[in-house]
């Protein structure tokens, strides 16, 4: 079995549950946050929609550069859901590479220092696969918050018993 018919499940899994998490938002909360250093609801949404992309980024280079990057920012949950669904399509076409691909090391620079070096099979599963349901669960209670229901994700919610 390779790599990739292990990762590309996941993705699909994860992708669908983020949809189901990202429809739920009312967008006329878009500017609500629950503190003040927290992201707001447009800004975490956003995030969630561009995660799919760092597969590309980790698959199709060796390295990337994070001075002046500026996190994307869509203007509706449609736009949202599309840019999702399309960041997951290219990432599965990504994913699909041999597994030595996996083996190489993926760098994460910023001003020409390095903030992290490993293999690129770790950056995946540690930092990138895993900041899909991190940022989720953030989402979901944010939700819970505005007193919106909240999706199940891996078993019931109290919304959707």
């Amino acid at each position: 079995m390779n790599i990739s018919d292990l990762l590309i499940p996941e993705l699909h899994h994860e992708v669908a549950l983020t949809e189901k998490f990202l429809r739920r938002i009312p967008e006329n909360k878009f500017d609500w946050q629950p503190h003040s250093k927290s992201m707001n609801v447009k800004q975490l949404a956003s995030h969630l929609a561009e995660i799919p992309s760092w597969i590309s980024g980790t698959m199709d280079m060796d390295e990337m550069d994070m001075g002046g990057y500026t996190p994307p920012m869509y203007n509706s949950v449609d736009e949202m859901v599309n840019v999702l669904k399309e960041n997951a399509k290219n990432a599965e076409i990504s994913l699909k590479k041999a597994d030595e691909e996996y083996q190489k090391n993926w760098k994460m620079t910023q001003n020409g220092q390095t903030l992290m070096e490993m293999p690129k099979y770790n950056v995946l599963r540690s930092m990138v696969l895993n900041q899909l349901p991190h940022h989720r669960a953030q989402l979901g209670v944010y939700l819970r918050l505005l007193d919106e229901s909240v999706p199940s994700s891996y078993g019931p919610s109290a919304d959707e018993q």
